[in-house]
């Protein structure tokens, strides 16, 4: 499997280490980019990330034989539009978005006749941002979930399976929906959490900061992850955050219920329970 031409919308972290990616595994020729910044774009080119670069996502997306959407994913769809006019029939699209639920079903149907879009998200992210930090190997060993809907071309899907296999990611398929409520409860929620606590703290007193230990950092480092991205995932996957959070709140309700009554056996099955089911995921 080789693409003659890539072209990829989002020159970022993800973007980068999926560029690099496929030059080190041998699956392109052209890799041509497109991005809001021109100094980024040309700093990628002169990093040998990618090989071009284009003013608008029609012209990157010109003969593609393969897409990947990697802006933030409230672009999507209007990138989607734009590249349209140009995307040639037999091209595959794909992303490496947070979000799927009705997004994907959105952008399938922006695709010209005989391209095809398959959903995927590798769980492969990273608090840091910008080209300086991408990796080929980002992709090695990590998670990727492939979203196909009852719309699907076989054939797509399971070429953008070969090609996240062939960066060494290990592919699972999962409903766009399901994997909406899965992530809100695994990766956004997290998310929410981790910036609140950090506003907490400088509610309280943000000299505080300044004392936190490692359990603090650890639990606190995905809040320094880019504002812009979150903000759009928070809000396309809005309904089911707020599940989880309601949830999350009746758990701290409870804790808090228990501080109030001095309930040490009651505190203790809820620090048990978690524990137990933290260990359950191995470790880091």
């Amino acid at each position: 499997m080789i693409f003659n031409k890539t072209a990829i919308l989002g020159v970022g972290l993800l973007g980068a280490s999926f560029s690099l990616a496929l030059k080190r595994n041998g699956l392109c020729g052209e890799i041509c980019g497109f991005g809001r910044s021109t100094a980024n774009l040309e700093q990628a080119k002169e990093m040998g990330i990618i090989d071009s670069f284009a003013s608008d996502p029609a012209a990157a997306c010109s003969n593609a034989d393969l897409v990947l959407l990697a802006a933030p994913v409230g672009s999507f769809a209007e990138l989607a539009k734009r590249a349209s006019s140009s995307l040639k029939k037999g091209a595959v699209v794909t992303d490496v978005g947070s979000v799927k639920g009705r997004l994907v079903r959105e952008l399938e149907g922006i695709m010209p006749p005989g391209v095809h879009f398959v959903g995927s998200h590798p769980i492969a992210g990273s608090d840091r941002s910008g080209i300086q930090h991408a990796d080929k190997d980002l992709f090695r060993d990590a998670l990727c979930m492939l979203t196909p809907t009852e719309h699907s071309d076989a054939a797509a899907v399971s070429t953008v399976a070969d090609l996240w296999q062939r960066l060494g990611a290990k592919v699972v398929h999962m409903d766009p929906d399901q994997h909406d409520r899965v992530y809100a409860a695994v990766s956004h929620l997290p998310h929410i959490i981790a910036y609140a606590m950090v506003n907490t703290v400088s509610d309280v007193d943000r000299s505080f900061l300044s004392y936190c230990g490692q359990g603090f950092r650890d639990m606190t480092r995905i809040a320094a992850s880019s504002p812009e991205i979150w903000t759009d995932i928070a809000l396309l996957n809005g309904g089911n955050i707020r599940e989880m959070i309601a949830i999350f709140t009746q758990n701290l309700d409870a804790m808090d219920a228990h501080l109030k009554a001095q309930d040490a056996d009651a505190l203790k099955k809820h620090f048990a329970r978690a524990s137990e089911s933290r260990k359950s995921i191995g470790q880091d």
